[in-house]
């Protein structure tokens, strides 16, 4: 199991919806509705998750396309890290639970009102620090999803040719939409077993690696997958369809790589020439962010029904095996029509997301915001960081500003849209601000070392950059992320050719640095601060330009 550290948290809320062209969407201007009971027992860690971690999942579902059902169970095997008390098992409706079984004694269980948590009596016999294994048996026709990836569920569909073709989809909504588990963040096994039923001749790909087939009299085949890796619920994935596979590998930092690809048969030539993409950007994001964090587990590319998700070892993939994002560069500057958009962006959540986890889904920036910025990383590794630069800034006019980037703790709340792109320039100034991009990659590559397969709080990613840094960014964090704003750079220059500036934030006493130029000259660092004007002497000049990596905004005054 990942890190489980204890930590104070704070609080917000985002809905994810999907618009034309825009990766992320924010659902909510005015504001979040009030928590109820049922988004404290989904997002927080309630009295009964806290005394027990999960170390191993053994899930075994069929899935059933002529009533779009589900049944099967989950042998959840636990260790006991405090006083135990009833237990809480998450299974959203219409899915319910049939039975609870532990040492083949059927326990007694209680959902609470129309939430996803079930309360089951455990024996009170359970030893602090000893292992056990409950298991849960479940059916029914699970929530479908209307617009994924972002609106989430099972996903029930046709390929081009009229054969089913079956996903999951979940983040967010999390996996107790089709599987019982204990549904949050912090709750990673330290490895799975995923057992998929489908009816034949369909082909199941999960996570991990393929351990097993069993064929059975009723037409079915069981396909077995194995993860030895942590791994967070949202990532397990059901994609069911008529796939044939290809393989290559790729020779990394830790060593070979398996590189499988499960695509529809007539997409295979697509796939084929679209996917030699795959090891640039591993040769990129492995010199940026460290060795691919699952190399026991493989890297996968799964072809699906809905446009793509970050499912660990089997990336979900339904660009159309085309550049961009459906074609189009969110950038509008070009850059981002020369590679192919879903791709790059769903495997660099293999470091930001799979491997550095957040531990409430109120600091989803973290995955995104870092997979955003990732996408400028390819960019700069492929044609330059001028390329880089100019695709970040290009972002810019799909930021919001309106909300808080970071949502509300312990009620399952995502921050605002502004997750993707905000952050992504923040971080793009982070790195102009050190100065140093040997620093910002040891950073980078740092953060996933440090952190590697564990869940953790956004106070202890930006600590880190912060200590490793040697800079003061705590107001930079505080203002992007906390606020929906952006910082003011309020200047005027007086006639006796000096310029006079400060800051207006929403913090009281925000102070972050800034680069400038005057009359030509080379960008230099300003140090303005929000409590009071600061001066400085120019030469023969009424101009001044800021840097146009650092994302603020500028108001030119006529006097004080």
């Amino acid at each position: 199991m990942k890190n489980h550290t204890t930590t104070s948290i704070r609080f917000g809320l985002f809905l994810l919806l999907s618009v034309a062209l825009a990766w992320p969407a924010d659902g909510q201007e005015n504001g979040a509705p009030p928590a109820t009971r049922a988004d404290t027992l989904r997002g927080s860690i309630t009295p009964q998750r806290a005394w027990w971690d999960v170390t191993y999942y053994d899930l075994h579902v069929a899935v059933q396309p002529e009533d779009s059902s589900v049944s099967g169970y989950n042998s959840i095997t636990y260790r006991v890290i405090g006083s135990p008390r009833k237990l809480q098992i998450d299974l959203q409706p219409p899915l319910e639970i049939e039975r609870v079984t532990q040492d083949g004694r059927e326990l007694a269980r209680q959902r609470a009102g129309n939430s996803s948590a079930y309360f089951v009596e455990v024996p009170g016999t359970l030893s602090r620090d000893s292992l056990y294994t409950l298991s849960v048996h479940y059916r029914g026709q699970p929530k479908v999803a209307e617009n994924p990836p972002w609106d989430g569920g099972f996903i029930w569909a046709e390929d081009p040719r009229g054969n089913p073709w079956i996903a999951t989809a979940n983040q967010g909504l999390g996996a107790s939409a089709w599987w019982p588990n204990k549904d949050h963040q912090t709750a990673e096994p330290d490895s799975m077993s995923i057992h998929i039923t489908v009816p034949d001749p369909m082909v199941n790909v999960s996570n991990g690696r393929l351990r097993d087939t069993t064929r059975h009299d009723n037409g079915t085949t069981t396909w077995s997958w194995f993860v030895s890796n942590p791994i967070n619920n949202y990532n397990i994935a059901v994609n069911a369809g008529h796939y044939v596979n290809f393989s290559d590998t790729f020779e990394g930092a830790g060593g070979r790589l398996d590189l499988d690809y499960w695509v529809l048969e007539q997409n295979l030539d697509k796939a084929r020439e679209q996917f030699q993409q795959v090891k640039p950007m591993m040769r990129c994001f492995e010199d940026w962010f460290g060795p691919y964090p699952f190399y026991e587990d493989s890297y996968k590319l799964v072809e699906t029904p809905h446009l793509g998700m970050e499912h660990q070892s089997a990336v979900a993939y339904g660009n159309h095996f085309q550049n961009g994002y459906m074609g189009e560069d969110l950038s509008g500057t070009g850059w981002g029509l020369k590679w192919d958009f879903i791709l790059i962006h769903e495997s660099a959540h293999e470091w930001w997301g799979n491997n550095i986890t957040t531990k409430d889904i109120a600091d989803m920036w973290v995955h995104e915001g870092f997979t955003s910025y990732a996408e400028s990383i390819y960019t700069e590794c492929r044609f330059g960081k001028q390329a880089a630069a100019e695709y970040t800034r290009g972002l810019r006019d799909r930021i919001r500003n309106r909300r808080p980037v970071t949502g509300r703790y312990g009620l399952n709340d995502e921050g605002s849209g502004d997750m993707y792109y905000k952050a992504h320039n923040m971080l793009h100034m982070i790195r102009h601000i050190i100065d140093d991009d040997s620093a910002w990659k040891d950073i980078l590559r740092g953060l996933n070392k440090t952190f590697r397969h564990q869940t953790v709080t956004a106070g202890q990613v930006e600590r880190y950059i912060i200590r490793h840094s040697g800079r003061e960014l705590d107001d930079l964090f505080d203002q992007y992320l906390h606020y929906g704003g952006l910082p003011v750079l309020r200047y005027y220059i007086d006639d006796l050719n000096r310029l006079h500036y400060r800051w207006k934030a929403d913090l009281p006493h925000f102070d972050m640095p800034l680069k400038v130029r005057v009359a030509g000259e080379e960008y230099s660092f300003i140090y303005p601060v929000s409590e009071r004007w600061k001066t400085l002497r120019l030469r023969d000049t009424d101009k001044l330009e800021v840097d146009p990596n650092f994302y603020i905004r500028t108001d030119s005054l006529s006097g004080p």
